[in-house]
């Protein structure tokens, strides 16, 4: 057995070094490329280009599989693993699959390399309330009340999102627990916070349990903040800077405002979603890069449906916007109220667990998946409490016939497989992990594929495609002799990795067939000038100070409709078809409507499509102009041609040439239609 750790061939890899990578967008992908996921080479100290980037993260791909062959004591066989490596770093090359964001951002890297940080690799995660009094109940296995809360923050500060759901008040109320008081006759301890990730979220565990759990109310926790990296400093490894310890004492406060006010009360549905909003702005706030979160509760409860009504809690304005906010729907429910505060303010959402617990793809029933107990923030991926899940993104529409597509899911699969073989730092997140195997392949430019080929030919190959996935996930499955993946295809909404490869994002329909595409870049970086002397217009942002924002021209095809073109019933009709014949996990759909036009119709469309989906959410159209800078802003075609001639053609690729001693920036800003903070 070969025990040299895999490295791609290099002869192999240096012919890529002067070939044009196929970004999309009139230099658009390479914009967010460059600004997102190009890291420093450690032999280098300079930033990668995107050959480097590939290479990174197949060989750690295939490093993570040649571990897990050692550890079980399985044969390796090196020659093979060249040629699907090579095979794999072609598909990625020309963008016929590619790895989450996630993955280019950390596969490969010294994150997962040295710190074997394998939950960064993973897009998104679910943990319940429901048993977060579990130790008292059961004995003791370790759990604290608290878990929940710091799972959440732990990993949205890893950049996973994090739905959650409100059932921990239902338990307070059945099992009497109530909010502990705070008193001055507590035994004062102070807690000297170390500077790490860990040490931020180890102090939010001390003071939530505090007030939850009552063998630690004796204690009443004071922090030091002294050892925290004051503001301005980098952030070395995730990238970015720190913002000092601001945001962990103001979230401390927080917490104590928040728990103080429940003091012999029962744990209410307001609280947990006030402490995991305020978690998540203490995490954005801090500079860490993007994350999201989806909290679910009853779609029968006023308290929690009255959460993002303002006028009823105005105090929830500053920080209710970190979460998207669906409810449990149950079949043959009645809509009416719900659909009434769509048309307010876009949310609810909707989950139907009947729907997720019962069926794979919708004309599949199968129990396989009866424990799942909500979803992720985009919707396309239900969950067990504390399970995760790795999504891959194929670009169907980006191969010449239905065979080559079929070849391409092989290394997709592979790479998604490869990802659920990586134990986190999370006991309850392996032991789910470890049985379920869950990922998600996705499918993106479908709007484009229709375009081009119809909606017939999409519903064949998908179809086919998916038997396929099945094949593959046998064989992958007994090859690392691992359980098969309990499902495996999913439609996420995208964001800047179908950018990278000139594809519409998930499912969706762009705004225009032309549009100008606002992208934001910090006001330091080493890409303004090159933007700029392309011909790029760039701004100052108006609402962080410390980006510009890059205007880019983009023409998504030929034939292609605008959004404003789909109906609100066409849209559901897509999304039913994709879960029809795609995805066995969900569909993560946010259904654009007219207000004024099909408003008084979503009732009605749910009485139907609840028993073709999984998930759905809506979001009334918004005129451009509504808000300042928007990402999206449809335009002509004379005004595309005339803002295209300003780009000089030879500046559109390899617009940075690596000198950068910078780690890719942070994403802050929403990158998709709903899901991102």
């Amino acid at each position: 057995m070969d025990t040299k750790p895999f490295t791609l061939d290099p002869d192999f890899v240096s012919q890529y070094a002067d070939k044009p990578p196929p970004f999309g967008f009139n230099g658009l992908g390479e914009i967010v490329y460059r600004r997102t996921y190009s890291r420093l080479d450690t032999h280098t100290n300079t930033r990668e280009k995107w050959h480097q980037t590939v290479s990174r993260v197949v060989t750690g791909t295939f490093r993570r599989q040649q571990e897990h062959i050692a550890k079980q004591g399985l044969l390796w066989n090196a020659q093979q693993a060249q040629s699907k490596a090579q095979t794999m770093y072609e598909k990625i090359f020309t963008m016929k699959f590619l790895p989450p964001g996630r993955g280019l951002w950390a596969m490969g890297s010294p994150l997962t390399e040295q710190r074997k940080l394998f939950a960064a690799l993973n897009n998104c995660a679910f943990v319940s309330t429901s048993d977060m009094w579990e130790k008292e109940e059961n004995g003791g296995d370790g759990s604290r009340p608290s878990d929940p809360f710091t799972f959440l923050m732990d990993a949205a500060m890893l950049g996973v999102g994090v739905g959650f759901d409100t059932k921990g008040a239902e338990s307070s109320k059945r099992l009497g627990r109530k909010v502990l008081k705070a008193s001055m006759q507590k035994i004062k301890v102070v807690y000297t916070i170390p500077d790490t990730r860990e040490g931020w979220v180890e102090s939010v565990r001390l003071l939530i349990d505090s007030y939850l759990d009552p063998q630690a109310c004796d204690k009443m926790y004071l922090f030091d903040y002294s050892l925290l990296r004051p503001l301005g400093s980098p952030i070395k490894g995730f990238g970015g800077i720190a913002s000092g310890p601001e945001p962990l004492s103001q979230l401390h406060d927080d917490i104590r405002r928040v728990l103080g006010q429940q003091a012999d009360q029962h744990l209410s549905v307001t609280c947990i979603v006030d402490l995991m909003n305020l978690i998540g702005k203490c995490v954005v706030s801090g500079n860490v890069r993007r994350t999201a979160e989806i909290a679910f509760g009853d779609a029968t409860n006023s308290e929690y449906l009255d959460l993002k009504n303002y006028k009823v809690n105005p105090h929830r304005a500053q920080y209710g916007w970190t979460s998207n906010n669906s409810v449990f729907a149950t079949l043959g429910m009645d809509y009416s109220e719900i659909c009434q505060r769509i048309l307010d303010n876009g949310e609810p959402g909707l989950q139907w667990m009947q729907n997720a617990k019962s069926y794979g793809r919708m004309d599949e029933r199968t129990n396989s998946d009866s424990r799942v107990a909500g979803a992720n923030p985009c919707g396309e991926q239900s969950l067990e409490s504390y399970e995760v899940c790795c999504l891959v993104e194929t670009f169907p529409n980006n191969h010449q016939n239905l065979e080559e597509y079929l070849d391409t899911l092989e290394s997709a699969l592979l790479y998604a497989k490869t990802v659920t073989l990586l134990p986190t730092h999370w006991a309850k997140t392996n032991q789910v992990m470890l049985r379920n195997r869950r990922i998600g392949t996705s499918v993106s430019g479908v709007a484009q594929f229709i375009t081009h080929r119809g909606v017939g030919e999409l519903a064949h190959w998908l179809d086919t495609a998916y038997k396929r996935v099945c094949e593959i996930d046998h064989h992958l499955s007994e090859a690392f002799c691992v359980p098969k993946s309990v499902k495996l295809t999913s439609v996420k909404p995208s964001g800047t990795v179908s950018l990278l490869a000139g594809a519409t994002p998930g499912m969706h329909y762009p705004e225009s067939r032309f549009c100008i595409r606002r992208v934001r870049v910090g006001h330091t970086s080493e890409m303004l000038p090159a933007l700029r002397n392309a011909g790029y217009h760039t701004e100052p942002d108006q609402v962080e100070p410390t980006s510009v924002v890059v205007e880019i021209p983009i023409d998504h095809g030929e034939g292609i409709r605008s959004l404003s073109e789909i109906s609100m019933w066409e849209q559901l009709s897509l999304a039913a078809l994709l879960q029809k014949y795609w995805s066995d996990n969900q569909v993560s759909c946010t259904v654009t409507f007219d207000p004024a036009k099909e408003g008084s119709q979503i009732s009605n469309a749910l009485d139907y499509f609840q028993y073709k989906l999984k998930s759905i959410s809506f979001l009334p159209r918004i005129e451009y102009g509504a808000f300042k800078q928007m990402p999206y802003e449809a335009i002509d075609e004379k005004r595309y041609h005339e803002m295209v001639s300003n780009i000089e053609k030879e500046h559109q690729l390899h617009l940075v040439h690596g000198d950068s001693k910078k780690e890719p920036e942070a994403e802050k800003f929403c990158t998709t239609d709903r899901c991102i903070f």
